[in-house]
């Protein structure tokens, strides 16, 4: 635990999914064990530079732009080990690649500093990569807490920077595989929207032809149940926060059980959305390395149900 008057050294590497917010929008997202205020201070301080330079809470963040910041403990209570039970695909001393179960946040966020795949990975694990922020020990990509599937996590500096190049670069392979409401009229299709925050709600997100950020996103059908819903198997070129469950509502077939974006569903009270494969490169190595995620128990039972229910018209 920090004590008062301590400094913890920060290095962030600002990534696609994150360029165009403001410095201190950016840092609290990243270090969300702080509020927005101490941040602030930080950064009014001289604390806080942007590619070695002072910076300003409103600067533009690029792609690329690297943030070092040397602060003070958080308001909050420091992020604990848990003993929370985890799949692991991987593990080695640079990478861990896990399970991240629907309903567990990937790190503590707000006021949330328990129950996270975080907790769970430094009882397992012992110690993250150093960088990425007090809350996030070496987390290069996220799932929504709704979503489940596999996630690579770095346990070294070197592993850190090496996944956020990749995934900056789009040189990682993410497939899915969702649910969604009705019967997309194609077997396959290819979503080319851009994506930015809401103008009705600004904790979410939505196409908009005035966002700056592309998104990209591929499908293919897997199977039809009726008019009901559509299984498909996705794939990911960018890596927009809500991604998926954006594009497919704007399409008009949002993944079903997604409340936020679409409505509730009685076949599944989650949105049944499933990471289903990653692939990169190993840091270290150079490998490629591949991990699949079966589909969740909840998911295979929604199918079952739409499949017994779907009548004439049911399967492709």
């Amino acid at each position: 635990m920090m004590k008062e008057g301590e400094r913890k050294e920060v290095r962030l590497v600002v990534d696609g999914e994150n360029a165009g917010q403001r410095l201190d929008a950016f840092l609290g997202v990243m270090l969300g064990e702080y509020s927005r205020s101490r941040l602030k201070g930080f950064i009014a301080a001289g604390e806080v530079a942007v590619n070695g330079a002072a910076a300003k809470p409103s600067y533009r963040l690029r792609e690329g732009d690297v943030v070092d910041a040397a602060i003070g403990p958080p308001s909050g209570p420091p992020v604990e080990p848990e003993d929370i039970p985890l799949t692991v695909y991987y593990e080695d001393q640079d990478v861990v690649v896990v399970e991240k179960p629907a309903g567990m946040l990937t790190h503590p966020a707000g006021r949330v500093y328990s129950g996270t795949l975080v907790n769970a990975l430094l009882h397992r694990v012992g110690a993250l990569a150093p960088v990425g922020g007090p809350a996030r020990p070496g987390i290069v990509h996220r799932l929504d807490k709704g979503t489940s599937g596999v996630l690579v996590v770095a346990r070294s500096e070197l592993a850190h920077k090496s996944l956020v190049k990749q995934f900056s670069r789009r040189t990682t392979g993410r497939t899915y595989v969702a649910l969604a409401a009705g019967s997309l009229p194609l077997e396959e299709g290819t979503i080319e929207a851009p994506i930015g925050r809401s103008s009705r709600n600004p904790k979410l997100f939505a196409v908009s032809p005035l966002a700056a950020k592309e998104a990209k996103t591929t499908f293919a059908v897997l199977e039809r149940f009726g008019g009901e819903a559509t299984l498909l198997r996705l794939r990911l070129y960018t890596g927009r926060t809500h991604q998926i469950r954006v594009h497919l509502a704007y399409l008009g077939y949002p993944v079903l059980g997604d409340e936020t974006y679409g409505k509730p569903s009685d076949v599944i009270d989650r949105p049944a959305l499933h990471a289903h494969t990653l692939a990169f490169d190993h840091p270290a190595s150079g490998a490629k390395m591949r991990f699949l995620s079966p589909l969740p128990p909840d998911i295979i039972a929604a199918c079952e149900r739409l499949r017994r229910e779907g009548g004439p018209g049911g399967g492709r």
